[in-house]
This record gives C-alpha cells, structure tokens and sequence, in this order.
C-alpha cells in the first residue's frame, strides 16, 4: 500500500519548486500527471550541461514517479480535455504567472465548480497578489531579496548564495506539506481549498533563528562565513593537510574537544568555560585552536574526535559523498529504467515509512511518453487523440 495510492495530481509546474512538490507527492504513491506545453515541455529539459542521451539530469532530477502529458492549455480544444481531467483529479498543482489560470477561465471557482474537493496548490515567485505578484522571479532572486545572501559568505567579501537553488526546494517542501494538509481536509469535509506558496514566503520563512533575532533587537546581522555567530567553536579549520569542520555544541563536548586537543587547562580558563565566554573570547580561542588544529592530518583528528563523540566532519567533494558508507546504508541513491538512456542513478526517497513505504517507481518521463495512455483511461478514442494531434492540441 502506498499513502497517496487513489490520489490523482495534475502537475503543471516547471523548473524546481513545483515539480519538486508534485514529484513528493508522486514518490508516496499519488498518480501525478505533469501537464506541459506541446514540443517544448519543461524548460529544466533543455538545461544542461550535463546532458545523457539527449536527456537533463536536472529535468530528472525533480520529476520521477510521473506521466508526461503534452496538451496546450491555451487552445480551446485543450480547455474541455483538461476540464475532464481535474473532475478526475484531487489535487492541481501550477506555478503560472497569476492571472494565467483565470484568464483560460480555470478560476478557483470554475475549479470547484468541476470538482469540489479539488486542492489547488498554486506556486508563485512573490504571491498571488500584492504589489509585486506579477514580477517574475528565481530561486537566486530571492536569495539576494531574502537577505539570505546579506548572511552569507565571508565577512570582508561579496555576499554569496547558496550552491544548491535551496528557496526552490524549500517551497517545494513546503508546497507538498500544505497541500498533504488540505488534502486530509478535503477527506473529511469534502471541500477543496486553494494553497497558496511563493518564494518569497518560503526565503523569509526559512531566515528562522536569524529573522527572529532581528526581529528581537532589531540589530542587521552580519555575514560570519564558516563561523556561528552564536556558537564557538563552530566553524572550518584547516588541519595538516585538508580543512574539517568542528562543531561544538554544548560545554560537555567542549570539555572532551579540550581532551582530544589535549588542552585540559582550556576547560577551566575563564574565558573559554562556558560558550558565552567562548562566543565573547573567538578572536583568542580561535588562532589558538587553529594552531593546535595544524599539527596533524584531518584523518588523526576525525578519528579522535569521533571517538570522544565531539562533533567534527570532512569537507567531502561530491563523489566522496556518495562513497560514504553511511550514504550507501541509507540507500539514498537509487536506480530505474529510463526508456532511452537505459539504467539510470537517481537521489532515492529522503525518508522512510515503516508500514508504507515510498520508492520510485517511475522514471522520469519523456516529453509527451504518456499522452495516449493518460487520454485513453480519461475516456478519449484513439481518434479523438489523432484529431487533437493534427491540431496541435497535444
């Protein structure tokens, strides 16, 4: 049994967020129906490199577990084929610029006069009104207009964001928690609802500890590159041969930091006991366990620290990542049959359902690989489909 099994999503989203939500949504069994424009698609099809026999591991990367629909929801053909579709579906999910919906005449309305218990998750990059809704936005946007970018980076050099489009992801997440939400409504009252996520929700939102410690005091923080403001020691340092990352989180792992640096004297002096003594006295104690750090190789120090359970961890590239044998225990990498480049590695489910378990099933799908099937289990003749194919309707 799978959680979603008998829920239907129409996915039409593109790039990240959305079809991070809806992919979600497919990995714990829903039926997800992307929806994309005829002969182009999602725009992540086309971006690369790397590219694998013709394919975007970037496309494949936020859409298995779904079906590929081509339908142009601008053609009028299009509106009845797609209206039959959300009286067959639970959930519709999109990230059109607002408007877009209701100038097709697909208002929330016309939505729950179709299905009544419909979800209708809509993703945006500012809100679905205001005074900015219309203005198109990126995950890199935000992360500049989030103040996201303002905390990080070094504190004498350029703000920076993050290696991964995290505020994407983030509203994904989001997205797909919401509208687990409203669906567990819909069940029980047999209403639909409108979800409404953006971006610009999601970055500020996720400013957690540093939004609220403005909101306290009021105080701009400041950019601490890979120190804490709050935490010492909690920050990179180089060893003897390649940088680790110490992270002290409490005074009992600092006393056994102190042991493994044999530093005993440490864990009395006054400025370094406690960690507000240490957060006031980082310009002392930092050089000092920087030159303590310098005198063996990371190796000698992660084995130690481990063993004296003191947080600490290598700097791992991207192939080490997914050599770690932890990585490896936890299967978070996972393979399926893509129809043209054969046996392909994936990220795996990033959580576990004892009883219900979620996997992918599904490869991601080519452009259009499922239209016939999708329309024919709607209810379509198989000349109904090559009518709508001559006229450009999928």
């Amino acid at each position: 049994m799978r959680p979603l099994a008998g829920i239907t999503v129409l996915d039409c989203s593109r790039v990240l967020a959305g079809p991070y939500c809806t992919m979600l949504l497919g990995d714990l069994g829903a039926d997800v129906i992307k929806v994309e424009q005829p002969g182009r698609g999602d725009e992540t099809r086309s971006w690369g490199p790397p590219f694998v026999a013709g394919e975007s591991p970037y496309f494949w990367a936020a859409n298995c577990n779904k079906r590929s629909l081509t339908l142009n929801l601008a053609h009028p053909e299009g509106h009845e084929i797609f209206e039959r579709l959300i009286r067959q579906s639970q959930v519709l999910v999109d990230n059109f610029k607002p408007g877009t919906m209701e100038r097709w005449g697909f208002s929330d309305a016309k939505l729950w006069q179709l299905q009544p218990a419909l979800i209708h998750t809509v993703i945006s990059a500012y809100g679905s009104d205001g005074p900015r809704a219309h203005q198109l936005g990126y995950d890199f946007l935000l992360q500049a207009e989030s103040g996201w970018m303002s905390i990080t980076g070094e504190p004498h050099g350029v703000p920076m964001k993050t290696g991964v489009a995290l505020v994407d992801v983030l509203t994904g997440l989001y997205a797909a928690n919401a509208t687990l939400a409203a669906l567990r409504v819909a069940e029980t009252t047999g209403a639909g609802q409108r979800v409404d996520c953006s971006l610009l929700r999601s970055a500020v939102a996720a400013l957690v500890n540093i939004g609220g410690g403005y909101l306290a005091t009021e105080a701009e923080p400041a950019r601490w590159g890979n120190a804490h403001a709050a935490i010492v020691p909690y920050q990179l340092f180089a060893t003897l041969d390649q940088p680790i990352v110490l992270t002290v989180g409490n005074d009992a792992q600092w006393r056994r930091c102190c042991e493994v640096l044999q530093e005993s004297g440490w864990t009395d002096d006054p400025r370094f006991a406690t960690n507000p003594q240490r957060v006031a006295n980082r310009g002392v104690l930092i050089p000092l366990l920087q030159q303590r750090l310098a005198t063996r190789p990371a190796s000698a120090w992660l084995e130690a620290f481990a063993a004296a359970q003191v947080p600490a961890a290598p700097v791992n590239h991207i192939s080490q990542v997914f050599a770690d044998e932890q990585v490896r225990h936890e299967q978070l990498v996972t393979s399926v049959e893509h129809p043209v480049a054969g046996d392909i590695r994936l990220l795996s489910v990033p959580f576990v359902l004892s009883q219900t378990p979620a996997e992918v099933r599904l490869p991601p799908p080519l452009l259009g690989q499922h239209t016939d099937e999708v329309l024919l289990a709607a209810g379509y003749t198989v000349e109904n489909i090559a009518q709508w194919r001559s006229r450009e309707v999928i």
